[in-house]
């Protein structure tokens, strides 16, 4: 079970992770490596250059599942976060996984290894998209913003709209694995479904955080 309740600037960093494990995800995001001892979240973070404030928002929020009560955080500090995760699900959770999934799919028939890759593949695909955009056009276009440079041909609305979600083909994947995979099964292929359930909920918090923290920011920064 994982602490529920708000952390503060004076809780350990090792009580965050150890209360909340998946936090080290965050905390990686945010640039902070292990090796912190007893020093609370505030001392962490200056230590590691990274905005409390940021890195408390992006942490309550995913821990409670409720609305963010701040809205002091930092945009470029928020973006750098979110950046990190795409470099992190681009370069090597999902080459990793694919490779996994390779390798635990090898007795089955050749036909359907191939149908099982080109599912996984093809969800890669979308995801690689998805966050390409983002590195392209979206973040670009806040740095504008945040220099006080305005454009009448893009709003982040137009980014709103096409946040599609991009779980369905991983859906159609896990459908197939559990209900019609047609070898026996392994240890390799529980690991490669484990990991998949685990990229997919990490995936939809990272979706969480670009619309309930990072797109009304950025609403609000349009309009001042």
């Amino acid at each position: 079970m994982y602490k529920k309740g708000k952390y503060q600037e004076s809780d350990r960093m090792s009580d965050l992770i150890c209360g909340n494990y998946p936090m080290l995800l965050v905390m990686s995001r945010f640039g902070i490596a292990l090796g912190f001892g007893e020093k609370n979240i505030g001392e962490v973070c200056r230590q590691n250059q990274v905005d409390t404030c940021t890195f408390l928002t992006v942490v309550n929020f995913l821990a409670e599942d409720a609305p963010a009560e701040s809205a002091d955080f930092s945009l470029e500090e928020l973006m750098r976060y979110l950046h990190n995760a795409h470099d992190y699900f681009l370069r090597f959770r999902l080459p990793n996984l694919r490779a996994k999934l390779a390798e635990a799919v090898t007795d089955c028939p050749d036909d359907v290894a191939f149908v099982i890759r080109k599912f996984f593949d093809e969800y890669a695909a979308e995801v690689d998209k998805h966050m390409s955009y983002e590195e392209k056009v979206v973040f670009p276009y806040v740095r504008s913003l945040l220099k006080g440079e305005k454009s009448g041909k893009y709003s982040i609305s137009i980014f709103s709209k096409r946040h599609d979600r991009i779980d369905l083909k991983i859906a159609e994947l896990k459908n197939i694995l559990i209900k019609y995979y047609p070898g026996a099964g392994s240890d390799a292929l529980n690991g490669v479904l484990f990991g998949i359930f685990a990229t997919e909920e990490d995936l939809l918090s990272h979706n969480r955080v670009e619309d309930c923290l990072f797109v009304p920011a950025i609403t609000t920064l349009e309009l001042q």
